[in-house]
């Protein structure tokens, strides 16, 4: 009988891997790592360690699986799955599709995702620690995905509103403009009963502080957030309002601008994102994991 010749894939080395920050308010690329390989330990900890200084982290090249996505994903925490299943990729309920093709006239993924600023699942009791989004098919024209330090615009508040937000709650809800994308969108699809029933709003800080480094951060957004707990409808209003475009002024923001087969991961307890849009007769596919995170504090 003949023996297998293969040999085991080599695990990445540490020293062949190199972390470049952007010239930007946040972020950083990551070169030479290839996510189809294993990860050792050391090597796992610099990712973790670059993640959290620079809120944004952008692999470069990554030819994965969507098992391999996941598996990479699993590394930082459980993951969660998106209230909206009828756009989880077959065979991988952890795997959101972000896409605005269709076939048989139906969509195959989550079209208009992003169209407003958020953390991803800020409406969840456990609002996520990270996203890892895998594109797998690029317009030609436009696409790009906006990063806004939160923990920047926190620290950039004029004294005034840091004294109005501090010690302040905020409710975030799901379906604070889930009409509203509708109206924009027909295919984005009606919640059922028992889909509402997962999202109920929930109260977080307005200001958190970041479990890992302890950093305070900005966690409110236009997407999510619908009122400041205990303030008259009106004044609640305003105060968002400031803090909304106060979070992301252009000193403030990173632009993503997509290169074939990226895997962007990045820190929903940093940073808040949004899709710019792109022409929708250009195809675009991206596969998403969501790790869970900590109830905010």
């Amino acid at each position: 009988m003949q023996t297998s010749t293969l040999e085991p894939i080599a695990a990445a080395a540490s020293s062949d891997v190199l972390i470049h920050p952007f010239d930007a308010p946040l972020g950083a690329e990551v070169l030479g790592l290839d996510l189809a390989r294993p990860l050792d330990d050391t090597l796992f900890r610099r990712i973790h360690q670059a993640h959290l200084d620079h809120h944004v982290l952008v692999f470069r090249r990554q030819h994965i699986t969507p098992a391999q996505q996941i598996a990479f994903s699993r590394r930082f925490g459980p993951l969660q799955v998106h209230v909206l299943r009828q756009f989880q990729l077959q065979g991988h309920p952890e795997i959101l599709v972000v896409s605005n093709v269709k076939q048989d006239g139906k969509p195959i993924g989550l079209g208009d995702a992003g169209h407003y600023w958020h953390s991803d699942l800020s409406y969840k009791e456990r609002p996520s620690l990270g996203s890892m989004l895998h594109a797998r098919q690029l317009p030609a024209d436009g696409g790009d995905t906006l990063f806004a330090n939160m923990h920047l615009a926190y620290d950039t508040l004029p004294a005034a509103l840091k004294k109005a937000v501090e010690g302040r709650a905020a409710e975030h809800d799901y379906l604070a403009q889930y009409a509203q994308l509708q109206r924009r969108n027909p295919w984005r699809p009606d919640l059922t009963d028992a889909q509402k029933a997962e999202v109920p709003p929930v109260r977080h800080p307005v200001v958190r502080i970041h479990p890992e480094t302890g950093r305070r951060a900005l966690f409110v957004s236009e997407h999510f957030t619908t009122r400041i707990i205990g303030l008259p409808e009106g004044e609640s209003r305003a105060l968002l309002d400031e803090l909304f475009a106060h979070s992301v002024r252009p000193e403030h923001v990173y632009r993503q601008r997509w290169q074939p087969n990226d895997m962007v991961f990045w820190d929903n307890r940093s940073v808040m994102h949004l899709a710019a849009g792109c022409p929708e007769d250009q195809a675009r596919t991206l596969y998403r994991t969501t790790i869970e995170g900590d109830t905010p504090f």
